[in-house]
């Protein structure tokens, strides 16, 4: 891999099948708060990628507690559960790049709460280089400062070397903005067209992690 000193990769509709459990507490935090969920699904799953304050910071600010507190009490208890799948061939992939000595490394809006738990459940705890989630930095996605800070604990300083995988219009604009190379996962439930067009110049798709090999 020559145009690359390490691959860093996004979680939730990258790395496993996240979405769906995401979305289910959403809407529950909305019944629960109230009663019924006033949002479309298009609007929540514009908000996946971002920090979890985020999608909730349209309300003031004690209904946004409320909601946060009541998704991150529902979807822990998912997580608990071991309810996220794996997307097919990920974590073999993962394993085969380790092999050929690929250094790769995560970058996630999720909490380390969130996170380690299912990486632990997955078999990837301490399998990554570095390791980023939303407590590790200041800034968050789409801006470009946890790739830089993921790249500066791996001791690279050109972010052309970098290379950011994800499922997400905020993957691939964090990867604009910190000078990183994108490649946008087919699987992605995500508006494809509109991320590509907003993805950094030379981004590409890939049907598989190992397709990142042909690039």
């Amino acid at each position: 891999m020559n145009d690359y000193d390490i691959i860093i990769y996004d979680l939730d509709g990258t790395i496993w099948d996240s979405i769906p459990v995401i979305m289910q507490s959403f809407k529950h935090a909305y019944d629960e708060v109230f009663g019924y969920c006033p949002r479309s699904d298009e609007d929540l799953m514009s908000y996946i990628g971002r920090p979890l304050t985020d999608t909730f910071a349209i309300h003031d600010e004690e209904t946004s507690r409320k909601l946060l507190d009541s998704y991150l009490t529902y979807n822990h208890m998912l997580l608990g559960k071991d309810s996220i799948p794996m997307f097919p061939g990920v974590k073999e992939d993962l394993f085969m790049l380790k092999k050929k000595g690929i250094r790769q490394g995560v970058v996630t809006s999720k909490r380390h709460e969130a996170a380690d738990v299912t990486l632990k459940f997955k078999g990837l705890w301490d399998f990554f280089d570095v390791y980023l989630c939303k407590e590790d930095t200041v800034r968050h996605k789409p801006d470009g400062e946890p790739l830089i800070i993921a790249a500066e604990k791996a001791g690279i300083s050109d972010m052309s070397r970098v290379l950011y995988v994800g499922d997400a219009m905020p993957d691939a604009l964090c990867a604009k903005n910190a000078g990183a190379g994108f490649a946008l996962v087919a699987w992605s439930s995500m508006d494809k067209e509109a991320i590509m067009k907003a993805a950094p110049e030379g981004s590409f798709v890939i049907d598989s992690i190992a397709n990142i090999l042909e690039h």
